[in-house]
């Protein structure tokens, strides 16, 4: 059937004619713009997109800083201004600094977008004109040619040798043949992967040939648009850490609230002066309330976040970078994720078996090899979009200057060409040389060379062996033939020519640079790497056999989809490799390996990754040659699309993890000797020595410490040495809340030990209450330095440089000096002039807390990094 014949029967009754003046009109602009209008534009919808106002609106609803913001006008209510402006200031900025970093990851997100929008030619009232993809319509007909990106789904009425890079869909990184559709009555759009079928696919890229497409599908109804659809029925769980976070917000929470409400009561009751109680409860209430949880978790995962995108790395989400950190499992796309997405000539084959292996770029084939090579060029488009043309021309351009037996003349022009076509998988191009004789040069399958070379039975089997051994090491295999011809006319088929066999091309889709160091990171980090593709299990295994992944069992997408899930459970644990698995498999995996209690991380590029790398705890998508579905789909998006990133952003994700454990543990230690100073007063009758301007200044050092200087420590020497942390594992272990509460009552007792001395004395209040102050000072800064390394050395700690920690520590010098020198300032803080003796016996108690802790840690160990056990929350 004609083309015009299946316009006319699949054009609606509202379009013009039938016949071949229909299918030159094309839609009418008025019939087009009514489509437009009733069926929308042929865009994927955008629920996902998120202005600074939303991003806002959902920070402000997180619980912790909801808390935190909370706090501060109860403080300010009470008229503690100082406390109170600093809550507030310390929940703008980390409010800001959230904002700021998704916002500027939208904004990111949006550019890719544009610059990823196709554009489409169109045939409407008779006139090719350019339109933008998203006014494209069902009805319309689209003019294709080699590097237009296809703008909606759509029947192949005409095909001049097309062929189409479907890798987005399919995984696979060949081209594939399209033919022509004979009818339309009756049929069901194919599903994408295979030669001859007469059916395009949104998004996908013509590398050869040219043809005309009527579309049948735009927008979400296309191939691309079911699958970015299915993502909104897939559900993600609030971050894990958050969870945690809010579970130990509330237990600290309610713990702080029933001790004050019991001390007001007991002091107003046993002592009298219900203002003194309230104001006694109020500073045992700033002691003990953990808003520093909160402000320490936002500024981390957002100064991450910072960091990660120093090094090109875009977390859309800035909790996924922790959650990286803990991933036992990397499942990664093959096809422009560890390989380049582009074709290389690897290897070239005599017909009497000799071979050589080429790199592409170093050494120049032998002579004998070179017309291998020359013919490859010759039977490729001048300007090609096929990976495998730009490959020959690729090799032809590395060895330019080399002396090698062309024979191609400036003379030389194409006379003509033969297409690709189902029924023989070669393509054929016929030279003028300037003399005699025109020079046929042909490539392709390697039983569509035989048939053309009508070569014998043994020669066939030749053929076939020297293929297959090509295709065991993960090579596409083409051959290569020529002929001679002398006349006018041409015949009508590749057929008629009287070919020679000359050898074969074998082209592989080279590993990224980056990869091999990246797998090999992962592994020493006891990250399993998975390999989920859509290409062939020996490609596969080849890739896989380079890039340095785990030897594991190979198994199909056929296989897949016979097993049910309890088998596919039970054998998930030793596969290392599914090849030729389609989209819904990919999102099957993952489950299972999350069920199985992986955390499992996904990586890919395409539209068919798309809704793993949602289902994923970790979803990590390529921001150059990804597709919009699968970044929208991600939390991590690799601008650069480095592999190699992947084994940074764990780097990072495990040291934000141990740093935050340090800050936590510290916190929890903290909050032991401020709480006990604030409290054992109104138990044993001392005068009260911490007011709510003690506990500011105290704030002041800690909140800093917590947020900025804990979040900048380097990470542990072994952080891509060890395994991931369980999943069970919990960021307050019992470990370290053991280690945490034994800090705290060693600070304590060093400093209620010089408060017992100097009370015994008879020193007085104000003087009792400057020493006390400063010991506990002293202590802090100790507690901050036995927490900087979960090492038992010290002298490791101190070696690594803390801009931030100088900074803290000069100020609290600064201004405790400001409180012993200035007598207005020493009235603010009720404190009296110490000698220089009672000054550094005050200093030797942080110094006495440090070495003593230094000392358990050298006898005990720090706290597994990992984290493991159960959380005291």
């Amino acid at each position: 059937m004609s083309a015009a014949a299946v316009l006319d029967r699949a054009r609606p009754t509202a379009a013009p004619p039938a016949g071949s003046t229909a299918l030159c009109l094309g839609l009418s602009r008025a019939e087009a713009e009514h489509r437009l209008a009733c069926e929308g534009p042929n865009e994927l919808p955008r629920q996902g997109r998120r202005t600074v106002l939303s991003i806002l609106l959902g920070v402000l609803r997180e619980p912790m800083l909801f808390l935190l913001v909370a706090g501060g006008l109860v403080y300010l209510a009470l008229g503690d201004h100082q406390e109170a402006v600093m809550l507030i200031a310390f929940a703008g900025f980390s409010v800001a600094v959230t904002v700021v970093q998704e916002a500027r990851s939208e904004r990111a997100l949006e550019a890719l977008r544009d610059l990823a929008s196709p554009r489409a030619l169109v045939v409407r009232d008779g006139e090719r004109q350019r339109i933008p993809g998203r006014e494209v319509v069902r009805g319309d007909l689209v003019v294709l040619a080699e590097g237009d990106r296809i703008p909606a789904d759509g029947w192949i009425i005409e095909s001049d040798g097309l062929a189409a890079d479907e890798s987005l869909l399919t995984g696979e990184s060949l081209a594939v043949a399209k033919g022509e559709v004979a009818t339309l009555s009756g049929k069901r759009p194919p599903r994408p992967g295979g030669d001859g079928l007469a059916y395009a696919f949104s998004s996908t890229l013509i590398v050869r040939g040219s043809g005309l497409c009527l579309v049948n599908a735009t927008g979400p109804r296309t191939e691309v648009g079911r699958i970015g659809q299915s993502l909104s029925a897939i559900e993600t769980g609030a971050p894990r850490l958050h969870r945690e976070i809010h579970l130990l917000v509330l237990a600290f929470g309610v713990g702080a609230v029933a001790v004050c409400t019991l001390t007001v009561l007991l002091f107003g009751l046993l002592r009298g002066g219900w203002l003194d109680a309230a104001l006694a409860g109020i500073a045992l209430a700033m002691s003990m309330l953990p808003e520093e949880f909160p402000v320490v978790l936002a500024v981390f995962m957002a100064m991450g976040a910072m960091r990660m995108s120093r090094v090109r790395v875009l977390a859309r989400r800035a909790a996924a970078i922790e959650t990286l950190g803990s991933a036992t499992v990397l499942c990664t796309d093959k096809t422009g994720t560890l390989t380049e997405n582009r074709m290389r000539v690897a290897e070239l084959a005599l017909p009497d078996g000799r071979t050589f292996a080429s790199d592409g770029a170093a050494a120049a084939p032998p002579r004998d090899f070179w017309t291998i090579a020359e013919l490859g060029v010759l039977a490729s488009e001048p300007e090609p979009f096929d990976p495998m043309e730009a490959a020959f021309h690729a090799l032809d351009r590395a060895h330019r200057d080399a002396d090698l037996p062309r024979r191609r003349g400036d003379s030389w022009t194409r006379r003509h060409h033969y297409p690709l076509d189902p029924a023989l998988l070669a393509v054929s191009h016929v030279w003028s040389t300037g003399s005699a004789d025109d020079v046929i040069a042909a490539k392709g399958a390697p039983e569509a060379v035989a048939e053309l070379c009508r070569l014998g039975g043994s020669e066939r089997a030749r053929m076939h062996e020297a293929a297959g051994a090509m295709a065991t090491r993960g090579l596409r295999v083409l051959a290569v033939a020529e002929a001679r011809w002398r006349g006018a006319e041409l015949p009508p088929s590749q057929r008629g020519f009287d070919f020679a066999y000359r050898g074969l091309v074998g082209l592989h889709d080279p590993l990224r640079a980056s990869v091999p160091d990246a797998v090999r990171q992962c592994r020493n980090a006891g990250i399993r790497v998975v390999m989920i593709t859509g290409d062939y299990p020996d490609t596969a295994r080849a890739i896989a056999d380079q890039a340095g992944i785990g030897a594991g069992e190979v198994v199909t997408g056929a296989a897949v989809a016979a097993m049910d899930d309890a088998e596919l459970a039970r054998r998930i644990g030793g596969i290392g490799i599914f090849a030729r698995v389609m989209p819904e498999q990919k999102l099957r995996i993952v489950e299972a390996l999350k069920a199985a209690g992986e955390v499992v991380g996904m990586t890919g590029d395409g539209v068919n990754d798309a809704p793993s790398l949602k289902a994923a705890d970790i979803g990590i998508a390529m921001g150059g040659r990804g597709t919009d579905v699968a970044r929208e789909a991600a939390s991590i998006v690799l601008l650069d699309d480095d592999f190699g990133s992947i084994a940074t952003a764990v780097r990072v994700g495990r040291r934000i993890y141990d740093n935050l454990r340090k800050a936590m543990g510290f916190i929890v230690a903290v909050h032991i000797p401020i709480a006990g100073l604030a409290l054992l007063p109104l138990l044993a009758g001392f005068p009260i020595l911490l007011a709510p301007v003690h506990i500011a200044v105290l704030e002041m050092i800690i909140d800093p410490v917590c947020s900025l200087a804990f979040e900048a420590e380097t990470e542990e020497t072994d952080v891509m040495r060890r395994p991931p942390r369980p999943p069970s594992a919990r960021l307050l272990s019992l470990d370290l809340l053991g280690w945490s509460l034994v800090q705290g009552l060693v600070a304590l007792t060093a400093v209620v030990g010089l408060l017992l001395w100097d009370h015994g004395h008879g020193v007085d209040e104000e003087t009792l209450r400057a020493a006390t102050f400063i010991a506990l000072v002293a202590a802090v800064l100790a507690l901050v330095l036995v927490n900087r390394s979960f090492s038992a050395s010290l002298v490791t700690a101190l070696r690594r440089p803390s801009l931030a920690l100088v900074v803290v520590a000069a100020l609290v010098v600064s201004v405790l000096a400001l409180a012993q020198l200035v007598p207005g300032v020493g009235q603010l803080f009720g404190f009296a002039p110490l000698t220089m003796r009672e000054a550094l016996v005050a200093v030797g108690v942080g110094v006495a807390v440090l070495v003593l802790l230094e000392l358990m840690k050298l006898v005990r160990g720090a706290p597994s990094p990992r984290g493991a056990g159960t959380t005291a929350a």
